[in-house]
């Protein structure tokens, strides 16, 4: 597989056997945690913990646009806390076939500031 810097391009290159190798990929650029100021907002601290590279605020990429996920679960009764921890522990299946690694460099702080950023967009 040819490295590019479009993740799309990654996964359409790749196939499905080539999911695995481009989240690992994801994985690795996430395991050094960024310095960030405690009073950055939404969109620099998603910048900063590289959630830019599977979302983007009104897009799909590789992952649903944050729009998207604000209108999901806009209506749930906390969907700060829902989301917050499905930041932090990622997920699958609930957007299609390739999964939402785990966040773990993010704190539970950053991914609480990460939701409520994330549901005021909608």
């Amino acid at each position: 597989m040819r490295l590019t810097s479009d993740p799309r391009r990654a996964l359409s290159r790749a196939g499905a056997g080539g999911v695995f190798g481009v989240m690992m990929l994801a994985g690795a650029a996430l395991a050094a945690p960024a310095s960030v100021p405690a009073d950055a907002d939404g969109a620099q601290l998603a910048k900063s913990r590289i959630c830019l590279g599977c979302h983007q605020p009104a897009s799909k990429l590789v992952g649903p646009a944050f729009t998207s996920v604000a209108e999901r679960y806009a209506s749930m009764g906390d969907p700060v806390a829902y989301l917050s921890v499905s930041i932090r522990q990622g997920g699958r299946g609930r957007w299609g076939v390739v999964p939402m690694p785990a966040q773990p460099q993010v704190s539970e702080d950053e991914a609480r500031r990460l939701a409520q950023w994330i549901l005021s967009l909608r």
